[in-house]
C-alpha cells in the first residue's frame, strides 16, 4: 500500500473560517505575536495569552472540518496516510484522520508550566487563569510558542522520510523547521503542493506539481487524481 504523508499548514483551516497569522483582519489582527505567543509574553502578561489562547479555542470549537480536511481524511481508505501538521486546531481529528502529528501543540491540550511532558486536556474553551498542572504548578496553553523548540519534528522527519508521496497543502513554506520537512523525503519521491499563491519551493529537489487551488477546493482535486494513478497499486 501506498504511504501518503500530507503537511498541512494555515490554508486548510482558512476554508473553515480559522485565522491565519498573514489576515488583513480577523483575531491575529488585534494582537501582537510577541504580546501573545512567546515565553516571555506568558510571564509578563499571563491575563492576556490566556485570554488570547481562549479566543482560540472559542474560534476553533465553532468550525467544522470542511472539504479538504475530509479529502486528507478520506485517502486512508485507499492509502496508509500520516499527517502533519503545524495547525493547532483539531479539525483533522475531527474529519476522521486517524493519524495526525501536531508540530506546533494543540488548543484542546493544556501542560504544565514546570513540566512540559505534563499534559492534560481542556474541557470545553476556557482554561480559568488560575488553573494549576497535576504537578501544582500553573497550567499554560499547550502550544509552542515562537522561540520554543518544536518537540514534535524529529518524528514528523521521520514521518516524512517513509513517504511514497508527500502532499503539501495550505502553508506558504516559510515558518521554520517546519517547512524544511519538504528536504526529509527520499530522493524521487513526488511532492505535490497544493496552494492558491507563490509559497517557496526554492529548497524543493523532488519532483514538484503545483495546484493553485484554495485547500478546499484543491485537496478533493488531487485526492481523485492519486486515485486514478495509483489505481490497484495503492
Amino acid at each position: 500500500m501506498k504511504k501518503i504523508v500530507v503537511f498541512t499548514g494555515a490554508g486548510v483551516s482558512a476554508d473553515s473560517g480559522l485565522s491565519t497569522f498573514r489576515d488583513a483582519d480577523g483575531l491575529w489582527a488585534d494582537y501582537r505575536i510577541e504580546d501573545v505567543c512567546t515565553p516571555e509574553a506568558l510571564a509578563r502578561n499571563r491575563r492576556l495569552v490566556i485570554e488570547f489562547y481562549n479566543k482560540r479555542r472559542r474560534e476553533a470549537m465553532a468550525a467544522r472540518p470542511n472539504a479538504a480536511h475530509l479529502a486528507i481524511a478520506g485517502l486512508e481508505a485507499d492509502f496508509e496516510v500520516e499527517v502533519v501538521t503545524q495547525n493547532v486546531d483539531d479539525l483533522h481529528e475531527r474529519a476522521g484522520s486517524t493519524r495526525v502529528t501536531h508540530l506546533h501543540g494543540e488548543l484542546m491540550k493544556l501542560r504544565s508550566s514546570r513540566d512540559p511532558e505534563l499534559i492534560v486536556p481542556i474541557e470545553g474553551w476556557e482554561q480559568p487563569l488560575d488553573a494549576a498542572a497535576p504537578d501544582g504548578a500553573p497550567l499554560r496553553p499547550h502550544i509552542v510558542f515562537f522561540g520554543e523548540a518544536v518537540p514534535a519534528f524529529d518524528r514528523a522527519a521521520r514521518i516524512a522520510a517513509t513517504a511514497d508521496v508527500l502532499i503539501v497543502v495550505g502553508t506558504s513554506l516559510a515558518v521554520y523547521p517546519a517547512a524544511s520537512l519538504v528536504r526529509c523525503v527520499r530522493p524521487g519521491v513526488p511532492i505535490h503542493l497544493v496552494d492558491p499563491g507563490s509559497p517557496d519551493v526554492r529548497s524543493i529537489r523532488n519532483p514538484l506539481t503545483h495546484l493553485r487551488e484554495r485547500a478546499a477546493v484543491g485537496m478533493p482535486e488531487l485526492a481523485g487524481r492519486l486515485r486514478c494513478e495509483f489505481g490497484s497499486q495503492a
